[in-house]
């Protein structure tokens, strides 16, 4: 039963040791391969056409109107845009105005400010005064 056993092992480890190095070379050639190229890809369809959209026509800015009535427009329009220059100059003369007022009203508060201490240095005197008597 020894020997059975023993050569039971025997066999076991030879084809143990002849699969180890029989496989390692086999498993060695594939690992070494070098990868395909990738494949050419099948050509696609190209896509259709992007089509631009239709533009409709500018509708006149006075339609079916006569000449009489589009130039009556027109000056109303006109005048409109008179009344508003002569508004941007009322505007601009109201804002020098305001500048104006700013100004002299910053300088009242000098004079103020100027007061006040003058009035301060007064009352700090007279204070002195009767704290020395």
């Amino acid at each position: 039963m020894l020997y059975y056993k023993m050569k039971k092992n025997f066999i076991f480890c030879g084809i143990s040791l002849f699969l180890l190095l029989y496989v390692q070379p086999i498993l060695a050639q594939e690992i070494k391969q070098e990868p395909e190229p990738p494949q050419m890809p099948e050509p696609s369809p190209q896509p259709d056409p992007i089509k631009s959209p239709k533009s409709e026509p500018i509708p006149a800015p006075f339609p079916e109107e006569t000449e009489s009535e589009k130039i009556k427009l027109l000056t109303e329009e006109n005048s409109k845009l008179k009344e508003n220059s002569n508004l941007e100059i009322q505007i601009t003369e109201l804002n020098n105005l305001i500048k104006n007022l700013h100004e002299i009203i910053m300088e009242q508060i000098k004079v103020i400010m100027n007061l006040v201490s003058k009035l301060k240095m007064v009352m700090f005197d007279k204070y002195s005064q009767i704290t020395n008597f």
